[in-house]
């Protein structure tokens, strides 16, 4: 008996006197709500990372905008050590790297199959700007086609002369105003005020934002263009991987590779999902004509030769994919 009780005194005396494993806490910034697929994803990515680091990586995710970086903020926010992993809108970056607006060009990969296909020649790029800017890929997801929202329905590009229409970015911007709306660049934390107070009356975005935003509250009518790709990317500030054992950072790149996969399934099903939610909230879902999608792939065709004239590295890697597709 007292041999047993020796021995348990040892086990416990050693494993007081053992060093406590070192953990790694990370902040995650998400500018999308809690709700949003971006944002279960992220803490899906979180808590997968903590089981394959067994407890010694842990990532706590802030959505919402928690903490207070807004959405083109996000690179350089990681790049600067500000948080050490975001979830980032790619084609809010492109004041950081031009090159980055390469799969918002409208109607150059309107479908996941075709984003996929980009993303093949396109994806060293990124992650080599993602280098550039002190930070590293892990994983990459596109959000549903993006639609247009407004007050009334859009049957002809006639209709969408003078529509004040919020959109993401340049090639938004550029797209939209070929089609003679008047489209304003704004980031998501400032759409729905802006609905509200009347300074836009439309949106371009996707169903899964429409359904984030309540716009049943302010438009009557989507009509799913499908006309732009858009993806988040989630990037680790480097000094932060670097920190990290060889061990831990295979686990987490072998991790992001699963997950990357499942999540462009969560987005195809979210699609459905959030279309089901905004039909029946009383919004009128309909496609665009034959006619008018002829007309607005005429309309934005040109505007692929424009930003390979302006950011020449960008041509490679389109003209390569368009090369694939033919």
């Amino acid at each position: 008996m007292k041999n047993m009780l020796r021995a348990g005194l040892a086990v416990l005396l050693a494993s007081l006197a053992a060093p406590a494993v070192a953990q790694t806490a990370w902040d995650m910034s998400v500018v999308w709500p809690p709700g949003n697929f971006h944002t279960k994803n992220a803490m899906k990515f979180a808590e997968t990372v903590k089981d394959v680091t067994k407890g010694e990586v842990v990532i706590t995710v802030h959505p919402g905008g928690a903490l207070g970086i807004k959405g083109p903020e996000g690179m350089a926010a990681v790049r600067d050590g500000i948080v050490p992993v975001a979830d980032i809108l790619m084609s809010q970056q492109v004041g950081e790297a031009p090159v980055l607006g390469i799969e918002t060009l409208p109607y150059l990969a309107p479908t996941m199959p075709d984003l996929a296909l980009l993303h093949k020649f396109f994806r060293p790029k990124i992650e080599e700007v993602a280098t550039s800017m002190n930070q590293k890929l892990l994983y990459m997801v596109p959000w549903p086609g993006q639609a247009v929202y407004s007050p009334n329905k859009i049957e002809t590009i006639e209709d969408l002369k003078g529509l004040t229409i919020r959109v993401v970015d340049a090639n938004g911007h550029n797209f939209f105003n070929a089609l003679g709306a008047a489209p304003v660049q704004m980031p998501w934390g400032e759409v729905v005020p802006s609905l509200a107070a009347g300074t836009i009356k439309g949106v371009t975005t996707s169903s899964s934002s429409g359904v984030d935003g309540a716009f049943w509250e302010f438009s009557k009518n989507m009509s799913t263009f499908n006309w732009q790709a858009s993806s988040n990317i989630v990037t680790v500030n480097l000094d932060a991987w670097n920190a990290l054992s060889p061990e831990h950072q295979k686990a987490i790149e072998a991790a992001s590779k699963t997950l990357e996969g499942e999540f462009w399934l969560v987005s195809r099903a979210e699609d459905d999902a959030k279309l089901a939610i905004l039909k029946d909230k009383g919004i009128d879902v309909s496609a665009p004509s034959p006619e008018l999608q002829a007309a607005l792939i005429e309309r934005a065709k040109p505007l692929w030769e424009e930003f390979k004239a302006r950011v020449p590295d960008a041509a490679p890697y389109i003209d390569a994919y368009l090369k694939a597709q033919n």
